[in-house]
């Protein structure tokens, strides 16, 4: 494998946290955002992240130093990717700003450079004419908490070079991640695959009346053993996420239930700026959400 730059561009949900855990295992690492204001949220986060790795992984304090070391930020996308090995793009989960994304990228990037989308739902072979580089171009998927949710699913394209899958694999690997590779083309990958269609599942209860998030979580974490129900994922996911995916699903379909939901996500949460745990409120309100209780069960 021969990454040593990687630029991480997108600050947000998942974006910080891949940039913190590949710095974190000694690569050194570019923050790229759109704007300096962003990038000032996303150092912010940083130390609450420094926080997180002392408390569920031990780290020390000499670590945490020399990973802050390995962490620099910019707003200019040439200067962002001027040495990069690598690119993971986590920007938006909306088809139109990724293309563009890739357009600039393309002809600011250097040759050597592999692109990789963190895209959740969306398939690398979308954007794989607009990366300019379809051979060196393919999907690096992580679970939201990374340093504890540790999965990377990796997926190509049908002209991603075998190589370029095999160093994103072991790339995987040396940030601490279990890799996990998908032999062809699938929405949502392994992981959404069957977790999109158990959200989805939640929100419709709760949109058809049937019962209400509280009591929908306690049935899946009663009957499962499961630590968090759908609602409560849908905060730690983000809404925006859930609301984007579903809206794209009702566009396609026109299914009345999709654009229900989609309706009621906006009204109720959207338009509230109730986001989940990012915004402080969605289906809880944090820091301290009622499952987390002791007595949530009983």
């Amino acid at each position: 494998m021969t990454f040593k730059n990687v630029t991480i561009a997108g600050s947000g949900v998942l974006g910080y946290q891949i940039a913190f855990q590949t710095a974190f295992h000694g690569f050194q690492v570019t923050v790229y955002d759109i704007n300096d204001a962003v990038l000032e949220k996303a150092k912010a986060k940083f130390s609450i992240m420094s926080d997180a790795f002392k408390k569920d992984l031990n780290a020390t304090q000499k670590q945490l130093d020399k990973t802050f070391e390995n962490l620099s930020y910019t707003s200019n996308l040439t200067e962002a990717v001027k040495d990069a090995d690598l690119l993971i793009e986590a920007v938006p989960e909306n088809p139109k700003i990724k293309i563009e994304f890739y357009n600039m990228l393309a002809k600011v990037a250097p040759k050597k450079t592999v692109f990789a989308t963190n895209s959740s739902t969306l398939l690398p072979s979308h954007f794989a004419e607009a990366t300019g580089r379809p051979s060196k171009f393919l999907a690096l998927h992580f679970a939201n908490s990374i340093w504890i949710h540790n999965t990377a699913e990796i997926m190509g394209h049908s002209a991603t070079d075998p190589k370029v899958f095999n160093d994103v694999v072991d790339f995987a690997k040396a940030i601490g991640m279990l890799a996990l590779p998908l032999y062809k083309e699938q929405p949502g990958y392994i992981l959404n695959s069957l977790l999109v269609p158990l959200l989805s599942a939640a929100t419709s209860l709760l949109v058809s009346e049937v019962s209400d998030p509280e009591t929908i979580d306690k049935t899946w974490m009663k009957a499962t053993g499961a630590p968090v129900g759908p609602f409560g994922i849908l905060d730690i996911v983000g809404i925006t996420t859930a609301y984007n995916i579903d809206k794209i699903a009702a566009e396609k379909t026109k299914d009345d239930l999709k654009l229900k939901t989609v309706a009621f996500l906006k009204e109720n949460y959207i338009d509230k700026n109730k986001l989940g745990v990012a915004t402080g409120e969605g289906f809880y309100k944090y820091p301290n959400p009622t499952y987390k209780e002791a007595d949530f069960l009983k």
